[in-house]
């Protein structure tokens, strides 16, 4: 049966008639959590049996739920056809985050990445995109606070090599009648891939955008993300500065600290002359370990000093702190080690 998740509202007007009934059955998937047709009273009984034989309002299987001790529950989770993407819900006391995915697998091969090495498999569909959110927040946020989150596509996979079904699933999530997910709570982060970049500013409602970085100059990118080798950085830069914003909006950099690699004083000055006259903050992240990588975190003075280099250049930089590593918690690990082994039901540790 087809997903009835993959659908926009204007899709279901299609289905349903008249019009209004695609807003009723959008407030009720969206807003009520309704999870069978038959108690959608809103809709005509004929009109709920007719959709309940070609549709279905299953979320996806969570096959692994593991929950760290800082309050990260990251999701491992089935799809329709056996494949598995994660999902992560980080609480914050002002901000709870959904990091979610949008591939199984990836085809960027970037070497700090665990996803890099599992390969792409496919592009997950809209409603494969969209379901993510609601059963996060579904298991974590209830009552007031049911709306209190902020979208991030910065899981598994590339969200721009998967372009027409990543903007389908935001306007899905954006939509009115549906979580009403105001562009500016939503966050598309990209390895660099420039015409997608280049279709995305020509879009009418446009999130916010990252741009995982990792490296300042051409060498070490290409050393670490191979896509450097096809856009090179002073594209991506000057594609950037010609990026759409909002009043005060800025383009977040997201730049992994790998100890000895990218972590020196002169790879924070390269950093520095990149996003000169740039409204841009970076976001720096000191590198997860895990054990089928070589790389190693920094140690803390290293970041300090990073940190003050930029922040001593007039640009804003943050420290993320890790989360979740008592979970697996690096993109592409609970695949890797988990999706073999049966499922353990809703709560497990590694």
């Amino acid at each position: 049966m087809k997903s009835i998740y993959d659908c926009e509202r204007a899709d279901l007007t299609r289905l349903l008639s008249p019009a209004y009934r695609s807003t009723q059955l959008f407030k009720a998937l969206y807003q009520r959590d309704k999870d069978c047709f038959e108690v959608i009273t809103d809709l005509p009984k004929a009109a709920r049996a007719g959709l309940a034989t070609e549709w279905n309002l299953r979320l996806p299987e969570v096959h692994r739920r593991f929950d760290s001790v800082d309050g990260t529950r990251r999701y491992l989770i089935r799809l329709e056809d056996g494949e598995f993407a994660e999902t992560v819900f980080l609480p914050e006391e002002h901000r709870n985050t959904i990091c979610i995915s949008s591939q199984v697998g990836c085809a960027l091969a970037c070497t700090f990445c665990l996803t890099g090495q599992l390969g792409l498999t496919r592009n997950l569909s809209a409603g494969e995109i969209v379901t993510q959110v609601l059963l996060a927040q579904r298991d974590n946020l209830r009552g007031e606070f049911r709306d209190s989150f902020n979208i991030v596509l910065m899981g598994m996979g590339e969200p721009l090599h998967n372009y027409d079904n990543v903007m389908k699933a935001i306007r899905i999530l954006h939509d009115k009648a549906g979580l009403n997910m105001s562009m500016s709570r939503i966050t598309l982060s990209t390895a660099g891939m420039l015409p997608g970049i280049e279709r995305l500013a020509t879009e009418t409602d446009i999130p916010n955008l990252a741009i995982s970085l990792t490296g300042a100059t051409n060498p070490k990118r290409d050393e670490l993300m191979p896509i450097n080798r096809k856009y090179p950085i002073q594209d991506l830069i000057e594609a950037v500065r010609r990026f759409p914003l909002r009043h005060r909006q800025r383009v977040t950099f997201e730049y992994v600290l790998l100890k000895g690699i990218t972590d020196s004083k002169d790879d924070a000055r390269s950093l520095v002359r990149l996003l000169r006259g740039m409204p841009a903050k970076v976001n720096l992240i000191p590198f997860n370990e895990a054990e089928e990588l070589p790389y190693k975190r920094p140690s803390n003075e290293a970041i300090a000093q990073f940190q003050k280099i930029l922040e001593d250049a007039h640009v804003d930089a943050f420290v993320r702190r890790n989360r979740g590593n008592d979970i697996s918690a690096a993109c592409g690990q609970l695949k890797k080690k988990w999706a073999d082994e049966p499922s353990a039901g809703v709560t497990s540790r590694p």
